[in-house]
């Protein structure tokens, strides 16, 4: 019973190593690559006042940005 149990182990960490050797295959189940945030283009809106404020005025700060639109 303990060569039966002790074959299977030794299977499973052959397999496990066997397919950790051969790398990855992401793209097999459909993966795509991460790709990292690019900067947002420079821009300026007006605000309420009419004072045109531009994106880089924020530089280093968190901005959270709300669009609302009717169609």
């Amino acid at each position: 019973m303990n060569t039966v149990i002790g074959l299977a182990l030794a299977a499973v960490l052959a397999f496990a190593t066997a397919a950790s050797a051969a790398g990855h295959d992401f793209a097999a189940v459909g993966f795509q690559p991460y790709d990292p945030p690019k900067p947002a283009p420079a821009f300026a809106l007006p605000d309420l006042d009419g004072k045109t404020t531009k994106l880089e005025d924020f530089r280093g700060k968190v901005l959270l940005l709300f669009y609302w639109a009717t169609w």
